[in-house]
């Protein structure tokens, strides 16, 4: 079997660090469902203040912590709006049809880049009787399979004065939110505080093993709370992965721009074997869609032939391919990377059957 060099599949490979598991060791503990764990407490509050909310509550993964975002906004029968790529509705397994009995409409967003105009005019509301009324925009930022994108915080302003005048919720699904912070050097509570709630991932670029948080009033987290608990997310001595949080949240976070760096110099050397696969200016953060079929490639195929080469990938299309630079991909990897995919996007399928 190929030995795995650079291991791009996805930022949740990340494994803790030496002083993430030291932190774990030390972990505080008691039975978060009863409220007891000290270590979880500290952890929501500060992820809560970071965001520029009151309150926040620890969750088991994104999807859960997204679903109980939109849950808390969205009655059965009602509708959420998201572009026609966001996580909550493309990867997430039609959790909010099934646990919350929500319907959903979406617009089409280039790279999955926020335009409030577009998602304003999906909007309807005062429908009565006659068409499904929408209660949640839900905006992604990053966003993942647009590449990474960071969403304009002047778009996110003007769908809020729009959601508001509507009586429409926003939710940010912010589960690489930390990227765009650093990528923008915009504060992360003024993202957060555009919306009415907010779902942040640790396990991704933060590297912490496990865990999410949905930050909102402490009216909305005190239902989440009780959501948390019927969705199956009520946890005990958690306080051992909420340290794991704290400690992403002291040292991961400025560590992000080397992931940055590392896959614009990767998207630029794409770029310069195979012009069309990629543009570079439009890798702001950790990830980078390559566009293979103009290589003579089909994506399944690419990524058998990488892994041999020891390079996992991503199919996120018939022709695209994903590559997601995190804690665990240095530059010896991305040299790896860029030296054995270079090959097989300037030669196609045809040259690598002929090495």
């Amino acid at each position: 079997m190929t030995q795995i060099v650079a291991d791009l599949l996805s930022d949740t490979l990340t494994r803790p660090t030496a002083g993430m598991r030291a932190a774990i060791a030390a972990a505080e503990v008691g039975d978060d469902v009863f409220g007891e764990d000290p270590t979880v407490a500290r952890l929501e509050a500060r992820v809560a203040e970071l965001l520029g909310h009151e309150a926040g509550l620890f969750a088991p993964t994104g999807s859960m912590a997204n679903q109980l975002g939109v849950r808390l906004h969205v009655g059965p029968g009602q509708e959420l709006v998201a572009d026609s790529l966001a996580h909550v509705l493309r990867a997430e397994l039609g959790a909010a049809a099934i646990l919350s009995g929500i319907s959903s409409r979406t617009w089409v967003a280039d790279r999955g880049l926020l335009d409030a105009r577009q998602a304003a005019g999906l909007m309807i509301t005062g429908a009565g009787v006659y068409q499904v009324n929408t209660a949640l925009a839900v905006v992604e930022n990053t966003h993942n399979f647009g590449g990474g994108t960071v969403q304009p915080i002047e778009q996110i302003r003007a769908l809020r004065e729009e959601t508001r005048r509507q009586g429409v919720a926003m939710h940010l699904d912010g589960a690489r939110l930390w990227n765009a912070h650093v990528a923008t050097g915009i504060p992360l509570a003024d993202y957060g505080r555009e919306f009415d709630t907010v779902s942040v991932c640790l396990s991704k670029g933060l590297g912490a093993p496990v865990g999410s948080v949905l930050v909102g009033t402490r009216e909305h987290i005190d239902e989440a709370r009780v959501w948390r608990k019927r969705f199956g997310g009520g946890m005990r001595q958690v306080g051992v992965l909420a340290a794991a949080g704290l400690y992403a949240l002291d040292h991961h976070i400025e560590r992000l721009a080397d992931d940055h760096a590392r896959a614009r110099r990767f998207a630029e050397a794409a770029a310069a074997v195979a012009p069309g696969s990629i543009e570079p200016t439009q890798v702001e953060t950790n990830i980078v869609i390559l566009d293979v079929a103009q290589s003579g490639w089909a994506a399944a195929d690419l990524v058998t032939e990488a892994a041999a080469r020891g390079i996992r990938l991503y199919a996120v299309g018939p022709g695209k391919v994903r590559l997601v630079w995190h804690l665990d991909v240095d530059d010896a990897a991305t040299d790896h990377a860029i030296a054995e995919l270079g090959p097989l996007l300037s030669g196609g399928p045809r040259q690598s059957r002929q090495v």
